[in-house]
């Protein structure tokens, strides 16, 4: 076999360099777009420690939504707002974003960004904040009420939240899943950390399933997408 090692550390850098790409690229398109609310709601999730989806993507979060006509978003991690930000950039004029959260706290630093976007406030309401565990919030969503869920809580429960999502979703609607990659250790085969086996299961499942057309893209930490198939 010619090339060997020195070939396949070629490739790999190349792949690199070209996911590299796309996340530059999809935050080029973010920064020039990007509101104060959105910078704002991004400082406040790096002064609490908490992961927030990159650049890249957010804007693969707008280009879904508005290629799905989303209406109706459910978001499972509400955080400080930043990723619920982009997918309302993207929705409908008239689309509503129902986001969960454990942390009422987190929610409030969401509800001042989406205010200072004007999703929120006296030009009327867009979000609708539910508090609580996801896992007890979403049986009491509407059956095939929504056109995109998108997953950025508790890694462990991913799967849970599938289960959940395929009763939410209308045909033809969206699910997401954020930080699928966890942090390169997925394709690490001596990585065996209970949220990485729970992930890969996740990616096993999800392509696997009858019900579901997926693909798994590389921005930021991997965001995995999938279309609910009309039946």
């Amino acid at each position: 076999m010619r090339g060997g090692r020195g070939q396949e550390r070629a490739i790999t850098g190349n792949r690199q360099t070209s996911w590299a790409l796309a996340d530059a690229y999809g935050a080029e398109l973010v920064e020039s777009a990007e509101s104060e609310a959105l910078r704002w709601a991004r400082a406040r999730a790096q002064e609490a420690g908490l992961r927030s989806v990159s650049p890249a993507t957010g804007a693969a979060l707008r280009l879904l939504a508005a290629t799905a006509g989303a209406k109706a978003v459910a978001e499972i991690g509400t955080g400080t707002g930043v990723s619920g930000l982009h997918l309302l950039h993207g929705m409908r004029p008239d689309g509503v974003l129902t986001t969960v959260d454990i942390d009422p706290e987190r929610q409030q630093f969401a509800r001042e960004a989406f205010r200072a976007a004007g999703f929120v406030g006296s030009g009327g309401n867009r979000v609708r904040f539910i508090p609580g565990r996801a896992l007890d919030v979403l049986p009491r969503l509407a059956d095939g009420g929504y056109d995109l869920v998108f997953c950025d809580g508790d890694r462990l429960e991913f799967l849970d939240y599938l289960d959940e999502s395929l009763r939410l979703l209308r045909e033809g609607g969206l699910i997401c899943f954020a930080g699928v990659f966890a942090e390169g250790r997925i394709g690490d085969a001596a990585a065996q950390p209970l949220e990485v086996l729970r992930l890969r299961e996740l990616l096993r499942t999800v392509r696997e399933s009858t019900v579901l057309v997926p693909s798994l893209l590389p921005v930021g930490d991997g965001l995995l997408c999938a279309v609910k198939r009309t039946e």
